[in-house]
Parts: C-alpha cells; sequence; structure tokens
C-alpha cells in the first residue's frame, strides 16, 4: 500500500458546518476570499475611440460616482490594470494595438464591450476597415450595447461584472 492510499479523507457533514458558524468561525476557501476582494476593486483600462469614450468619462465623474462601487482608479498603463474597458469603434489600425495592451494585462483581467461599434461594428460594419466586433480577436466578458450607452449602462456592465467574477467564472482556456 502507497502512502496516497492509506488516507481518507473525512466528509463533513452539514451539522459539523453548523456547529462551527454558530461559533463564529466563518468557513471558506481562498478561491472564494479573492473573488470578492478582486469583484470590489476592479482597475480599469481605459480605450475609448468615439462617443462612447465621452459617456464613459460621465461615468467616472461626480454625477454618476463610480467610486462608491470601488472602480474609480482608471489606470493609464496595462500593467497596473485588470478590466479592460472597450468604448468605440475598433479599425483595423487599431486592432493590434488593442490585442497588444490586452496581452500585456496581468491575469486574471476582464473585458467589457461598450457600445454597437465595439460589440459588431456599429453602422460603420460594412465599412473596409472596421473591425466587426471586438470578439474577433479578444474574449470578451460583458457586452453593454447602445449608441452610444449611458452612464448607467456602464455601471450595470460594471455590477454584472461583478457578479461574474464573485462566481470565479473567469478561467479562460
Amino acid at each position: 500500500m502507497s502512502v496516497n492510499e492509506e488516507v481518507s479523507t473525512k466528509e463533513v457533514t452539514e451539522q459539523e458546518v453548523e456547529e462551527v458558524r454558530k461559533k463564529g468561525i466563518i468557513l471558506s476557501t481562498l478561491d472564494r476570499l479573492l473573488n470578492t476582494a478582486r469583484s470590489r476593486s476592479f482597475w480599469p483600462l481605459t480605450f475609448g475611440m468615439a462617443c462612447c469614450a465621452i459617456e464613459m468619462m460621465a461615468t467616472g465623474g461626480a454625477r454618476y460616482d463610480l467610486g462608491r462601487f470601488g472602480y474609480e482608479v482608471f489606470r493609464p498603463s496595462p500593467r497596473q490594470a485588470d478590466v479592460m474597458i472597450i468604448a468605440g469603434t475598433i479599425t483595423k489600425k487599431v486592432e493590434p494595438i488593442v490585442k497588444r495592451l490586452y496581452d500585456q494585462m496581468a491575469e486574471p483581467k476582464w473585458v467589457i464591450a461598450m457600445g454597437n461599434c465595439a460589440i459588431s461594428g456599429g453602422p460603420y460594419q460594412d465599412s473596409y476597415n472596421v473591425v466587426r466586433g471586438l470578439s474577433e480577436f479578444i474574449p470578451v466578458d460583458i457586452y453593454i450595447p447602445g449608441c452610444p450607452p449611458k452612464p448607467e449602462a456602464l455601471i450595470d456592465g460594471l455590477l454584472k461584472l461583478k457578479n461574474h467574477v464573485e462566481k470565479g467564472n473567469y478561467a479562460r482556456k
């Protein structure tokens, strides 16, 4: 018999868990704790190219106050950010730059496509130089439709991303 075969794991019952909780001890996993912390302190990397960028800037202003959610620290460097917000039209000339910025972000990282242009090319989708959606070259976690989407929609998208991260749905292949 090997050492691994001799060691048996004891199954913890619900009754034992309840007894521990009654004593005031919090049971959790490290992953769950990290996901909770990550979901409450996003550092967005802004990449605005068109009218959606104005709405994104308005969301960061005093009227909508992203600071109350913990998302106010917009980062200028991809190495310091964990959420990339792409707001506006993506041309084929800008596509490699967006891809490079995405690759430079540390794991775990998330992407928000803000506006119809970032999602599908918008009214310019038939143009020869416009990419037909961000998801063609990088994975997108949250889509925020609208032309341009209102600041409330961006806040809603960030709150949906918060729930997405808390559940641990961010592992990419």
